[in-house]
């Protein structure tokens, strides 16, 4: 299946009368692997246009998360895979926080970008890697947006249920089997919504079978299966947690752009943990929106018109 053929019905819905264009870019790293994203907005045919906002999804997504926000904020964007998930490469070593991640794809979102500072956007693991990327590499960042998460938040949010549901077989024969898999476990939204996130979130092998395209669901099967491995890697987990969080922390006080913090009020981000952000980060600003923690699929037009916004100074 065309991975762009929803994106008319989603127009569609939006009251966009056309398409705009949107085309798939992979960078190749030093060592192989491959960073892939979607640029929105550059017609093939035209002058290249460098995109204004770049975006980096949470843990388990990819970038087609993002399609019916960029759609509604209708200026030219990239959508970056995060390793491990989507068209990207896995990593050899699952080692997905948001440092390493950042390190990975800040010479994609260089080049892409074409010396553009982007407004970059995080929505939760996105959100940690883009105020490392933005810690990192300030010239490449005009302002941060981070999408419900704050350091110290686990970015996979409720680890059991997520767990349960990644821990199903490995591959599958139909991706009607995922769909209604998604949906017993309340996620997904409505049938339509789960069949398309089902579909851009997996992939048919040459044997035919059918598998998740992110890293984490191969992982979790894995430690379903060994108990031990599971334990060890919960204490591993835990015993990392700090070093991380402040990690994001320090991150985040060195980025030298404008920060915005977009709260989902049903979301991971407690008004305790925005009082803390702002505590920490007094000169940033923090927003609510009535959303849980997937904001940019429960309100992408609230959360493109607070994006353009930023973009549009």
């Amino acid at each position: 299946m065309d991975e762009f053929s929803f994106l008319a019905d989603q127009s569609a819905e939006l009251g966009i009368d056309a398409v705009p264009p949107v085309r798939r870019l992979t960078h190749r790293l030093d060592d192989g692997r491959v960073v892939s994203a979607l640029r929105y907005g550059d017609p093939v045919t035209a002058a290249f246009t460098p995109p204004q906002v770049t975006l980096l999804h949470g843990a388990g997504l990819n970038a087609h998360t993002w399609d019916t926000t960029v759609l509604a904020l209708g200026i030219p964007a990239l959508a970056v895979d995060l390793p491990g998930h989507g068209d990207s490469s896995w990593r050899t070593d699952a080692a997905y926080t948001g440092g390493i991640l950042a390190a990975d794809i800040a010479p994609a979102v260089a080049a892409w970008s074409a010396g553009t500072p982007q407004v970059l956007v995080g929505q939760s693991l996105g959100g940690l890697t883009g105020a490392a990327l933005a810690a990192a590499h300030p010239e490449v960042v005009r302002e941060l947006i981070v999408v419900d998460i704050t350091p110290g938040i686990d970015p996979d949010g409720d680890a059991a249920q997520i767990a349960a549901f990644f821990a199903g077989p490995t591959d599958w024969a139909r991706r009607e089997e995922l769909v209604e898999r998604a949906l017993s476990f309340g996620l997904g939204g409505s049938r339509g919504a789960a069949t398309r996130g089902v579909t851009l979130n997996s992939r048919v092998r040459a044997d035919g079978r059918v598998e998740w395209k992110h890293h984490f669901a191969h992982l979790a099967n894995a430690l379903a299966g060994d108990a031990d491995a599971a334990a060890s890697a919960e204490a591993q987990r835990h015993a990392i947690r700090g070093a991380l969080t402040a990690a994001g922390w320090d991150d985040l006080a060195a980025v030298s752009a404008p920060i915005t913090l977009v709260r989902g009020r049903r979301g991971f981000v407690t008004p305790p943990d925005a009082e803390d952000f702002q505590r920490r980060l007094p000169a940033a600003s923090v927003v609510e929106v009535d959303s849980g923690h997937n904001v940019q699929e429960e309100q992408p037009v609230e959360l493109a018109r607070l994006i353009a916004q930023v973009a549009r100074g």
